[in-house]
């Protein structure tokens, strides 16, 4: 080969290896239990990560009907029964992702494997899901905090996975995801101009724009809704975490009217608000004691 040529030929392969994404870590499956979804020009790779922490279902309190339901769910699918797509909606801080963590916790050593997909690259869905099709595994593809803004048309790749194309996801994928709309767009009163009602008055027809924000929440086959902690559910949380976090005596009366100021400042009560009124009350407990 010319040898000019093959200077020329290096020097633009200098130029390139700076824009090329780097050799990404294998993932084995048998070992890893939790991946992200990286997704790059030429396409994507999985980053295998460990969990996060160690919460179980068991430190959810107050959301027991979501529980048994996202666990019968899960188990289903795992052992290769009909299981739903899951949309888990509803007020902040409420245990949302937290219970998809906590389901990652509790079913890894049955087989559960967690790829989340940050909601800007949901473009490369499909090529995921492709891949996806030939492991033995059986995974459940998570987007945490999904919403999509009227403008983004990445919600057509995340319909088009759910149930919108002739083969549709394979056996071994379901998809999760959390969100603080139930129908995942916004929803604006000019949606509701071209809805009207049938001749004889007794039918409502929604229009185009309503019809297309339903028809994406619709393709989740199971619904699980959050809403605010009363304060009974509230404290109940805070109980539970000052003795996770701390020691028997750290629950108390003076905890409990500390609890109730710290989510009046907050301006909310929550499964969030409740676990960090734990870590600020038990920390500086231990603090004062010196350790």
């Amino acid at each position: 080969m010319d040898t000019d040529f093959t200077q020329r030929l290096m020097q633009v392969l200098d130029r390139l290896e700076p824009w090329l994404p780097d050799t990404p870590p294998r993932v084995d499956w048998t070992r890893d239990v939790a991946a992200l979804w990286q997704r790059h020009a030429l396409g994507g790779h999985l980053v295998p990560v460990p969990p996060r922490d160690a919460m179980s279902l068991d430190d959810l309190v107050g959301v027991e009907r979501q529980k048994e339901a996202l666990l019968a769910n899960t188990r289903a699918f795992l052992k290769g029964l009909p299981a739903n797509h899951v949309l888990l909606w509803g007020s902040r801080g409420s245990g949302k992702s937290s219970m998809v963590r906590a389901l990652l916790n509790s079913l890894s050593d049955e087989g559960l494997r967690l790829i989340q997909v940050d909601r800007h690259d949901l473009a490369g869905l499909p090529v995921l899901v492709e891949q996806l099709r030939r492991e033995p595994a059986r995974f459940v593809v998570y987007c945490d905090d999904l919403s999509f803004e009227g403008s983004d048309d990445a919600y057509k790749a995340l319909k088009s996975v759910l149930d919108g194309t002739l083969t549709g996801p394979p056996d071994n994928v379901l998809l999760y995801a959390t969100s603080n709309r139930r129908h995942l767009l916004p929803e604006h009163m000019s949606d509701n101009d071209a809805s009207h009602l049938t001749s004889d008055g007794e039918e409502l027809h929604h229009g185009d724009a309503v019809e297309e924000k339903i028809s994406l929440s619709d393709r989740f086959g199971l619904w699980l809704a959050f809403h605010p902690f009363n304060q009974q559910s509230y404290l109940d949380t805070c109980q539970h975490w000052v003795g996770r976090l701390g020691r028997s005596g750290d629950w108390n009366e003076e905890a409990q009217l500390a609890a109730v100021r710290f989510a009046t400042l907050r301006g909310g009560r929550s499964g969030r608000c409740a676990y960090q009124f734990a870590t600020d009350w038990v920390g500086k407990r231990r603090l004062h004691e010196g350790l």
